[in-house]
């Protein structure tokens, strides 16, 4: 029998994921949002859409989450929980603190229901392509079970071991994301103002060993343009992940030096009008005054 899977947040990414299930799965396909405008932007396909989260996840055998951040996931979570039947697996695609994906998951095994934290990496373009990386926290076999459905949104899918690993994983790759972006932006207004074009010194270190996922997407298509597009991930949601993972150093008493000066970098960023633009715009942020104070 063919499961029905529900999708709950169709935002910047989950309304992509949620597009490549609707097109890429056999059975019934259903969907929530808050927003109007998110549930109409899947109107012309399969989707069923659902009055609430309850409705969906009585009706779901396997439930997809990508929401803001943990207290919404635990918040979800608990309406599941009160909601759907045992035997039903949860699917979180958010990102989240490790410790809210394993409260998550107990919360929810008290009620017989599976949960496997599975963040998701890259772009919104590789969401729409069905091209992200999902790095995933689940038992053994629970992987196996749901490992067709992450396949739907993903070209790649990599278990890191129990609930929470693909948090840990999700922050790590973050993390360095945003270190990285950070580093590129002032050796891009370095090079400028010692006369070199960005966009030749993009081309000239991609084919050198300082090449990198960053330097190629977020560098050449929005740092070195300055293009910097609408409804993308923000600086004030980076400070948000950079939150999660300075948790885990907390839990895990490990110093970030590091880590803690680019988030000094975006925290500059939302202080200084940048908060709601997309995160690498930061390299305007290099380009002004504001820097030398850090």
């Amino acid at each position: 029998m063919t499961d029905t899977i529900g999708f709950i947040g169709l935002g910047v990414m989950g309304g992509p994921m949620c597009r490549n299930i609707a097109t890429k799965h056999a059975g019934r396909v259903l969907c929530f949002d808050l927003s109007d405008a998110a549930r109409s932007a899947l109107a012309d396909t399969k989707v069923e859409q659902m009055d609430s989260v309850e409705a969906l996840a009585k009706e779901a055998d396997i439930v997809c989450l990508s929401l803001p951040g943990g207290p919404q996931v635990l918040k979800v979570a608990e309406s599941i929980a009160g909601s759907a039947r045992a035997g039903t697996v949860v699917i979180d695609l958010s990102t989240t603190t490790v410790a809210d994906a394993r409260e998550a998951g107990a919360l929810l095994a008290a009620h017989e229901i599976s949960f496997a934290d599975c963040p998701v990496a890259r772009t919104r373009e590789a969401a729409q392509q069905g091209k992200l990386s999902i790095m995933v926290g689940a038992p053994p076999a629970l992987y196996e079970r749901i490992k067709p459905v992450l396949d739907y949104m993903a070209s790649d899918v990599t278990l890191g071991g129990d609930v929470g690993a693909g948090q840990v994983l999700k922050l790590v790759n973050n993390m360095l994301v945003f270190a990285n972006t950070v580093a590129l932006a002032e050796m891009i207004v370095l090079g400028e103002r010692a006369g070199v074009k960005a966009e030749t010194l993009l081309e000239a270190v991609s084919k050198g060993s300082g090449d990198s996922f960053v330097l190629r997407n977020h560098g050449m298509k929005a740092m070195a343009p300055r293009e910097f597009p609408a409804q993308s991930f923000p600086a004030e949601y980076v400070l948000k992940d950079i939150s999660y993972v300075f948790d885990l150093a907390d839990q895990t008493h490990t110093p970030l030096p590091t880590a803690n000066q680019a988030r000094a970098y975006y925290a500059a960023a939302v202080e200084n009008g940048f908060g709601d633009k997309y995160f690498p715009s930061v390299i305007q942020l290099v380009e002004s005054d504001a820097m030398e104070k850090i």
